[in-house]
């Protein structure tokens, strides 16, 4: 085998990405991680708000980060090397989903899925609410509207009837520093990295894949490569020729996540936890230094700006600023709106429904896991894993188009539904097409 030649490449050095290169790597293949930036995790990841939920609307997606959650309560273990840098934290705070009017609600699906499932959760009513989260208004407020929208100051209509509780949620100190984890996990084992390396050719050898062309012009050969390159996503699958046949695509959306000191009086480090608010349509989690991370829900009521990843306004915009701050003083009273704004602006890769897409492709041996920035971070682990178990499985013969792929998730033993995730599937109509983080 020649230097340049592996027998993966994967196209991305994210937190799934660098996943993914652990997993194979652990399995003895030899690996290579290219990546535009210049260092692990330096691309969507960076600005994750890295909240672990499982909060969703399939059951396939929430046994994959109820999995997902396992790897990084055993980091250390899971990552098994050494890192000058250290180990990234979970802060298992909790996350509380709050129920809104109704028993259609994204909230009330959520429920039914983890009864179903066995996922472990409380059920606090409104004076629970109001004991263990005494900085929270519990009123209701929706559904979400824009400030410059009068119904956006109306009085509460009522009160949350409830909100579900899952103690295991939480949120990881560092996003790119567990991208550098996963970095040194997979070097560990093997794998190689190269940074400032910008794919520009999906090269193709006797109608299968055969490897990557860099602008830099070096070139490296493998029977397999990955699509995991974040919003670019899309421009990678055009490259290789399978944009066009995939059901499901990708595009990349701007988002912005605000930062602000928690309220007067209020100890958000020691005593805040997750919350999902789709009353509202935003969520929130803790920050270093008393802060509170907030980011939108995608209520119908916000534009959706989807840009190309490679020329967009970075800069906060002072409407969508003062939009989601002021929803969130509505529910965390006292919270006031800072005169310097801070936060940060970057990128969803996001599925016509809001899904991942976790498959193979027409071009054989070109795989992806893509649409996943903005609520994929939680499921590096399992994602990792389940990737892996498909790549094995299909260059050894199985046709998953036909019959698609079931693998056990390695911690909590439960299925993991590949085919779920499929390129051809139609738009799942149960898709909340938002994020809580």
């Amino acid at each position: 085998m020649s230097e340049d030649s592996f027998d993966a490449i994967i196209i991305g050095a994210g937190v799934i990405g660098g996943a993914l290169a652990l997993e194979l790597a652990d399995r003895g293949y030899r690996t290579l991680s290219v990546d535009k930036g210049p260092t692990a995790g330096s691309g969507s990841t960076i600005n994750s708000c890295a909240i672990v939920r499982f909060s969703y609307s399939s059951v396939a997606g929430i046994n994959l980060a109820w999995e997902g959650m396992h790897y990084w309560k055993d980091w250390a273990g899971y990552i098994a090397a050494d890192d000058e840098l250290g180990l990234i934290d979970y802060h298992m705070t909790g996350q509380l989903v709050l129920q809104q009017a109704g028993d259609t609600t994204h909230a009330a699906r959520v429920k039914m899925l983890w009864d179903q499932i066995g996922i472990p959760h409380e059920v606090w009513d409104t004076e629970t609410i109001r004991q263990r989260c005494p900085y929270i208004d519990p009123g209701l407020f929706g559904p979400p509207t824009r400030p410059s929208d009068d119904a956006f100051w109306a009085e509460p209509s009522g009160v949350v009837e409830c909100g579900y509780f899952t103690p295991d949620a939480g949120y990881v100190s560092d996003p790119q520093l567990s991208c550098h984890n996963l970095q040194r996990g997979a070097e560990a084992r093997g794998a190689a990295f190269w940074f400032n390396a910008e794919v520009v050719s999906i090269d193709r050898d006797r109608g299968r894949v055969s490897g990557v062309s860099l602008a830099d012009g070096r070139t490296a050969q493998a029977p397999v490569v990955v699509n995991v390159a974040g919003p670019h996503s899309y421009l990678i699958n055009q490259m290789a020729g399978v944009y066009d046949s995939m059901n499901i695509k990708t595009k990349a959306l701007r988002h912005e996540v605000h930062h602000v000191p928690s309220p007067d009086g209020v100890d958000f480090d020691r005593n805040g936890i997750t919350v999902a608010d789709d009353d509202l349509g935003i969520y929130f989690r803790p920050e270093v230094g008393n802060h509170i991370l907030i980011g939108s829900g995608d209520p119908v009521c916000d534009p959706r700006e989807f840009v190309d990843p490679e020329v967009y306004d970075r800069s906060l915009q002072p409407e969508q600023y003062e939009a989601q701050v002021l929803r969130a003083g509505r529910r965390l009273p006292g919270l006031g709106i800072p005169h310097e704004r801070k936060g940060i602006v970057d990128l969803y890769d996001v599925s016509d429904d809001w899904i991942p897409i976790y498959d193979r492709t027409d071009l054989d041996g070109f795989y992806v896991a893509i649409g996943t920035s903005g609520n994929q971070y939680k499921n590096a682990g399992s994602a990792g894993q389940m990737m892996a178990d498909l790549i094995e499985a299909v260059e050894a013969g199985h046709d998953h188009d036909r019959d698609p792929l079931v693998v056990q998730g390695r911690y909590s033993g439960v299925d993991l539904d590949v085919g779920f995730f499929s390129r051809n599937r139609q738009i799942d109509p149960h898709s909340s097409m938002s994020v809580h983080g």
